[in-house]
């Protein structure tokens, strides 16, 4: 069981999950060339991938769904809204938001967040009493929220803004409305509430979607730093390097590596 990153940001996102028998690709926003480089930096090929879900219809999620999934015949699962709203060319296998269902042995629970998209969700997989969580594109934490990605084992979190940054930086005033609204992107500070509520020592997390105008590595490493006594470890998650595997990688890895030693 574990997760990666291919990368994390507004230009593009893809979570991988590792567990049970399954590997599983949250949302891929970048083209099929730079996905296939992206995969193979993990040690991975599509055809490793159980499957696809995506969590909602914003181009740095599932612009390079479609192209993946065709090329390499790989399922892709989304809400019946992402589905309605998504590219003429995307098609999928379509869920109810908060209706858990099963995946090569894998309970997967798709947790719908407010965000302004069609039907958004965010997803928790569970296999043999071990969770790990993907959470990002979230305007604001509700308790519905909170009771979902509580008791994970990994957890993706985003922490898109720094909230001085955004308000003076060059984004129009819509935009900043946007995304610093209940429909729009976790605060740093935002963030840091939600893990300080569900922080436990067993906790692996990785915090991603963190935007290259409106926040800063640094600032997001010196505030998240004052959680690292209470979880098992800490990771950041960057737009051009993603985050490699942490926790146990995939069995298709191993067997990889093995392979070209």
């Amino acid at each position: 069981m574990g997760i990666a990153s291919l990368g994390s940001g507004s230009r593009g996102n893809g979570t991988l999950v590792a567990i049970g028998d399954a590997v599983f690709l949250v949302d891929c926003g970048f083209n099929l060339k730079q996905t296939e480089q992206r995969l193979a930096r993990l040690q991975l090929s599509p055809g490793d991938l159980t499957a696809i879900l995506v969590s909602h219809e914003h181009s740095d999620h599932i612009a390079g769904v479609a192209a993946l999934s065709h090329r390499y015949q790989i399922p892709v699962h989304a809400s019946f809204g992402t589905l309605k709203n998504g590219p003429q060319e995307f098609t999928c296998n379509a869920f109810d938001g908060d209706v858990p269902f099963e995946l090569s042995g894998v309970t997967v629970n798709p947790v719908v967040v407010p965000h302004d998209a069609r039907e958004p969700t965010q997803f928790v997989f569970e296999h043999d009493g071990k969770r790990v969580g993907v959470l990002s594109d979230l305007g604001c934490v509700t308790g519905h929220v909170v009771d979902q990605f509580s008791d994970c084992d990994f957890l993706l979190l985003e922490a898109n803004h720094d909230r001085g940054m955004l308000d003076r930086g060059s984004y129009p005033p819509a935009l900043k409305r946007r995304v610093g609204g209940d429909l729009g992107h976790l605060s740093n500070t935002q963030a840091f509430e939600l893990l300080y509520r569900i922080a436990h020592p067993g906790l692996h997390v990785v915090i991603g979607h963190i935007s290259e105008q409106n926040n800063d590595v640094g600032i997001v490493s010196a505030l998240f730093a004052q959680l690292e006594p209470q979880l098992a470890s800490l990771h950041i998650a960057t737009q051009r390097e993603g985050q490699g595997w942490i926790g146990e990688p995939p069995i298709t890895r191993q067997i990889s590596f093995d392979k070209v030693m």
